[in-house]
């Protein structure tokens, strides 16, 4: 296992394999990712702890525990942790390319690549 600190909490690789990656992503209260999107990759999360808003192509909804989200190749997508303790999101990438470097950001509230 390896894990990333970042600006909005961590993630954790869990598993990485030529056909899927597997994360825990850790989301600090009040805090949230990049609106982004990836060329090579869908996602499915699934929330295991915590309360989260989740933007798809600008329209966001509320995810609870045990509640899952599908993200297609391309799709404009945001997560924010929406409660008072860290949310925890488990994080299945399936494609053709699982690199960090797979991301087209539109908006970030850490000044990062835009």
């Amino acid at each position: 296992m390896y894990t990333e600190e970042r600006p909005w909490g961590s993630f954790t690789i869990l598993e990485d394999s030529d056909t899927h990656k597997v994360k825990r992503l850790v989301v600090n209260p009040g805090h949230r990712l990049s609106a982004q999107k990836h060329s090579k990759r869908s996602e499915h999360w699934v929330v295991v702890v915590g309360d989260a808003e989740v933007e798809l192509d600008d329209v966001p909804k509320i995810y609870n525990y045990g509640e899952h989200i599908y993200i297609p190749v391309e799709t404009k997508h945001r997560l924010k942790n929406i409660g008072d303790k860290p949310l925890e999101i488990i994080e299945v990438q399936y494609g053709t390319y699982f690199g960090e470097d797979d991301i087209v950001r539109y908006e970030d509230d850490y000044k990062r690549n835009i």
